[in-house]
């Protein structure tokens, strides 16, 4: 499975509209290779230079197994018009969390991870990513 976005390139710094120097809005997503037998797709979005460990940006589950895409912007709320689900990221909010290191940290990586389950798995509304993953 691979997953791109229009917005950045795999390796590039990510746009300060993405950020919470910008506007702190999730960045358009497109995915593809989802295999055969997909119930339901996840989504998890994490930073592991944190100071503290692995951050989690954004928690994101039941999304359709014929989805393909994410709209830049999405809002974050618990249910989503596809019948997706926001968890909490580690601010302790709803939906995407965008790239906000601490001053003087230097660069930190964020990872895009799509995972396709054989399987519609029972989360509870406002999961953390450990319940998803």
């Amino acid at each position: 499975m691979q997953i791109t976005s229009s917005a950045f390139q795999d390796g590039d710094s990510i746009p300060i509209r993405f950020t919470c120097d910008g506007a702190n809005v999730s960045p358009p997503l497109e995915w593809a290779g989802i295999p055969e037998g997909t119930k339901s797709i996840a989504l998890i979005v994490d930073d592991p230079d944190a100071p503290g460990g692995t951050w989690s940006r954004w928690v994101m589950y039941g999304l359709p197994p014929g989805a393909a895409a994410l709209d830049e912007g999405l809002s974050a709320t618990e249910a989503t018009e596809s019948g997706a689900s926001h968890g909490d990221n580690d601010f302790g909010r709803l939906g995407y969390g965008g790239p906000c290191p601490p001053r003087g940290a230097g660069p930190h990586r964020y990872y895009f991870k799509i995972y396709a389950l054989d399987a519609e798995p029972a989360i509870p509304g406002r999961a953390l990513r450990g319940a998803v993953s």
